[in-house]
């Protein structure tokens, strides 16, 4: 396991503000799924942010983690690990690797995690800090997330933390039928899209407003 504060005592201080996150930030907001809550409190939020930036860990916000990247808000990971109604024999395709920490919590949920990184300095740090966890169900990749992963597929699920503008059509094929997406959608406005495959098309809901940073796409050269 990473250790990742000076002693028991900070450690016992991180387990109290992770409880207090999940009860007043996720639980007061309605998120009730069993499973989901227990993996938040499992997962050390601190363990995937800066180390100057440890004390925030767990407050009710996004955090810079370099590369111009963020990690999530907790209630957005809730909500959007929720919406996605994972099963532990769950298959899943996470686009935007960033820090690991939504990757720790499907990887809690699920029994496979695939997740796809376009910068290697970010992809690189999560693979140290999920290792030194313990998870051995995740596979990482540095590529162009808006491809997808179609050698692994397909997905019983697919997280994407970053906004296209709009829906990659690869990431919809890569999806198993009655699959599953969750993804952030538009430039200057952006809502959280719930895409479901459904027999003979598709089933679209718009959730709420959101702000992630852009999906970055490798142009070609």
């Amino acid at each position: 396991m990473v250790r990742v504060g000076r002693g028991p005592g900070e450690m016992k201080d991180f387990k109290v503000l992770r409880e207090a996150m999940v009860k007043r930030q996720i639980e007061a907001r309605g998120v009730r799924e069993p499973r989901l809550l227990a993996a938040l409190r499992t997962v050390p939020r601190h363990a995937f942010v800066p180390a100057d930036l440890r004390s925030q860990a767990y407050r009710d916000e996004p955090l810079p983690i370099g590369e111009g990247q963020t990690i999530s808000q907790p209630y957005i990971v809730a909500a959007m690990t929720e919406a996605l109604a994972l099963g532990p024999e769950d298959k899943v395709l996470e686009v935007g690797t960033g820090s690991g920490y939504q990757t720790a919590v499907l990887a809690e949920l699920a029994a496979e995690v695939w997740t796809v990184e376009i910068i290697a300095a970010l992809s690189l740090r999560a693979q140290s800090v999920l290792s030194g966890l313990g998870y051995r169900n995740i596979r990482f990749q540095v590529a162009d997330g808006s491809a997808g992963w179609p050698e692994a597929g397909p997905f019983d699920a697919i997280m994407v933390t970053a906004a296209p503008a709009d829906i990659p059509p690869r990431l919809r094929e890569q999806l198993v039928p009655e699959g599953r997406m969750i993804i952030p959608v538009g430039v200057d406005r952006q809502d959280l899209v719930l895409l479901s495959r459904k027999e003979g098309g598709w089933r679209e809901e718009r959730l709420f407003s959101v702000r992630f940073v852009p999906l970055v796409e490798r142009r070609p050269s």
